[in-house]
């Protein structure tokens, strides 16, 4: 009942912190300081998150902003998340080690049999296979390389993502403190009969 409502349930502690700040305000203090039972900060602070719904639409255009900030990280980290997955990158790596050595000992089997005027077909076949095998080992040196240039840059993508969404939050905040609890704290504090009005 005194949760505050509209609000998802991972920001309702963010709305009793922004509340607590409210409360501590200068001018919201010093009009608690005429009850020192302490009562009107408990009356107000009841009332405040009683009336959640109404106080969070002051900052409603930014509370959407937060939200929309909030799906677009989830997204692109499930999305970064996805984008390393699967064979390819593994394929990349282990190709190089695998076909670079293959390559060398086909090569220098292919020329030392042309070297001893071995006949056949045989010392040809595996020159050729050396140096396709060489070629393998290169492009897939190259593909490896992008692949670790493309997660480096989507390793900064998700510290841009938490930037904004850190600052929409913030925005969304103090959007609240300021156009919403702030407010209706001051006109609680004037209707207050144990409290003398705000100035």
């Amino acid at each position: 009942m005194n949760e505050p409502v509209g609000l998802r349930p991972e920001e309702r502690a963010d709305f009793e912190a922004v509340l607590h700040l409210a409360l501590s305000t200068p001018d919201i203090r010093s009009a608690l300081r005429a009850d020192p039972t302490g009562g009107a900060a408990a009356r107000l602070r009841v009332r405040a998150l009683t009336d959640a719904d109404e106080i969070t639409t002051a900052a409603h255009r930014e509370y959407h902003a937060y939200l929309t900030c909030l799906f677009l990280n989830a997204s692109a980290e499930e999305t970064e998340g996805g984008a390393g997955a699967g064979a390819l990158p593994t394929l990349a790596v282990l190709t190089p080690l695998v076909a670079g050595p293959s390559a060398a000992v086909l090569l220098l089997l292919g020329y030392v049999l042309q070297l001893a005027d071995v006949q056949g077909t045989l010392p040809g076949a595996l020159v050729t296979a050396g140096w396709v095998l060489g070629t393998v080992a290169g492009l897939s040196a190259f593909v490896g390389l992008l692949a670790l240039l493309g997660s480096t840059a989507l390793g900064r993508g998700p510290s841009a993502h938490a930037a904004r969404l850190e600052q929409a939050r913030l925005d969304w905040q103090r959007a609240l403190l300021e156009r919403g609890l702030l407010p209706h704290l001051r006109r609680y504090v004037a209707e207050d009969p144990a409290l003398r009005p705000v100035r």
